[in-house]
């Protein structure tokens, strides 16, 4: 059944893509091969009458991927995270697809509350409202906890959503393997790799457990953090289908009228949120990776309130330390350390001339650097980077993508707020602090005993890892001989004494 359902929603997609416009749109704007353009084109012409009309008052792209329904429209709001797939035009509308739907009646919403936490949702709540916002995967209705009188939201999947959109990603893979089977060519595009990439995200989404975590880990790390505040998790009342959480409560970031009718400094507020991304990304490599208005609040008090933590984003602790000496050698205007930095960190292939590379990047910064706070952007220089990165061959790097996407989003909030916003102004006590912190000689201290813990959990492996390596390194044909137990017992309480005292002494200069 699975196959024949995959062809009749390829060509319903097919159809409405042509109808719409979107086909030769999406085409040009992936780059694809000319087999894969003609195919397209040739099995979706003749069923266009199948296709949905959408709203003609929409762009082609995202009038075809809002009549496909919810899986397109998230399909469309993910693929606007990978400029390297889509191009950057196309990533930019895409970014501002509408993600609203017609909301599902408040009588199913109730039922799958009680469903999820089994108790009837008036024993839980006094009251349970109308849906105040419905997108592709799930809806809000704002309620009031019984026993406290406390105000809380209550995210609800929309029923039967994760049936529904296991169908849509089972059609897409097969219009994936169709695709590179018709046409090697299209592989470079690693078209099964973009629909995995996607049911990552969507798989998060459609638990809101999961959702529930990342807003507790959050909270957890952001807690110090003066002028922000995020709603508290109820955990007793959330599951997998039901999320629920403290109201909100304040004006929108986006409202510029009410945000001055309230008395707050926009100015201020627009440097905030960009100060608090930075430190987000950097300090802790968690941040919220949909930072736009619609997620933001400003509470009564100034503070940020920041909401919806469907789409998280996380990078390691040596790629932010990579990012965060990119970014400062930027602001230092030291072309020559940005290249080497690139080198170091393998981004640039070896084969590559530095000095050629960091005469690349002055050509990217200082035209920057000329212009006035107004026109200043990091969403640019990071667009420029990345053109010149791959002239030098440097390979794509997912995480840096969303990064670099959620940071031209937070410069719009910081830039809609207040123009005069000057983006270095702000990154640069930010991206200084955690250089000193993670990059100077404590940082090193850290390093050390964070090694030495290593050495201690491994110290009876030691022997045999040491061996694996020699084996694995050496071209001679005899066998190696293993160590003696005496041998390994002298290693592992090595490992242990030594490692040990390396964690006491640098735990003690701490």
């Amino acid at each position: 059944m699975r196959g024949p359902h995959n062809i009749w929603r390829l060509i319903r997609t097919g159809a409405t893509m042509e109808r719409t416009g979107a086909m030769g749109v999406i085409l040009d704007a992936m780059d694809a091969p000319r087999p894969v353009r003609i195919l397209a084109r040739t099995l979706a012409w003749p069923f266009a009458w199948l296709g949905y009309k959408g709203d003609p008052n929409m762009p082609p792209a995202t009038r075809a991927l809002t009549a496909l329904g919810p899986a397109y429209i998230k399909f469309g709001q993910v693929l606007s995270t990978r400029p390297d797939v889509v191009g950057a035009d196309m990533a930019l509308q895409l970014r501002v697809l509408q993600d609203k739907l017609p909301p599902f009646s408040i009588e199913a919403a109730k039922q799958a509350v009680t469903n999820e936490l089994d108790r009837p949702v008036d024993q839980i709540f006094s009251e349970f409202s109308e849906p105040v916002a419905a997108a592709s995967i799930a809806q809000v209705h704002k309620a009031r906890l019984t026993d406290s009188g406390e105000e809380v939201a209550v995210k609800v999947l929309r029923p039967g959503i994760e049936r529904a959109f296991q169908r849509d990603i089972d059609a897409f893979y097969f219009a994936a393997d169709v695709i590179e089977f018709l046409s090697p060519a299209s592989r470079r595009l690693r078209p099964r790799d973009v629909i995995s990439h996607f049911e990552g995200v969507v798989q998060g989404e459609l638990d809101l457990r999961l959702e529930s975590a990342s807003a507790s880990e959050f909270q957890a790390n952001t807690v110090d953090d003066a002028g922000f505040q995020l709603p508290q998790i109820k955990w007793d009342l959330s599951g997998r289908s039901v999320m629920t959480m403290t109201w909100a409560e304040g004006v929108p970031l986006g409202d510029n009228d009410a945000i001055d009718a309230a008395g707050h400094d926009r100015r201020a507020l627009g440097e905030r949120v960009l100060g608090l991304f930075l430190n987000h990304a950097l300090r802790d490599g968690f941040f919220h990776a949909d930072m736009h208005q619609g997620n933001l609040k400003v509470a009564a008090n100034g503070d940020i309130i920041a909401y919806d933590f469907g789409i998280m984003g996380h990078i390691d602790e040596y790629t932010r330390r990579v990012y965060a000496e990119i970014l400062f050698g930027f602001i230092q205007r030291d072309y020559q350390r940005v290249a080497e930095v690139h080198f170091e960190a393998g981004y640039v292939p070896a084969d590559q001339d530095v000095d050629e590379f960091a005469r690349a990047l002055r050509a990217v910064g200082e035209p920057i650097f000329g212009m006035d706070a107004t026109h200043i952007s990091m969403g640019r220089l990071l667009n420029y980077l990345f053109e010149v990165t791959e002239r030098f061959g440097m390979e794509t790097r997912t995480e840096l993508i969303l990064l670099q996407r959620t940071m031209v989003v937070v410069e719009g909030v910081a830039r809609s707020l207040h123009p005069q916003v000057n983006i270095w102004e702000v990154a640069k006590p930010v991206v200084q602090s955690y250089i000193t912190q993670s990059i100077g000689p404590r940082a090193v201290a850290r390093d050390l005993a964070k090694t030495a813990r290593v050495l201690t959990r491994f110290g009876p492996r030691l022997p045999g890892l040491v061996e694996a390596m020699l084996i694995r390194q050496t071209t001679a044909a005899e066998p190696q001989t293993p160590p003696s137990r005496k041998t390994a017992a002298i290693w592992a309480l090595f490992g242990a004494v030594v490692g040990g005292g390396v964690v006491s002494l640098i735990q003690a200069l701490l």
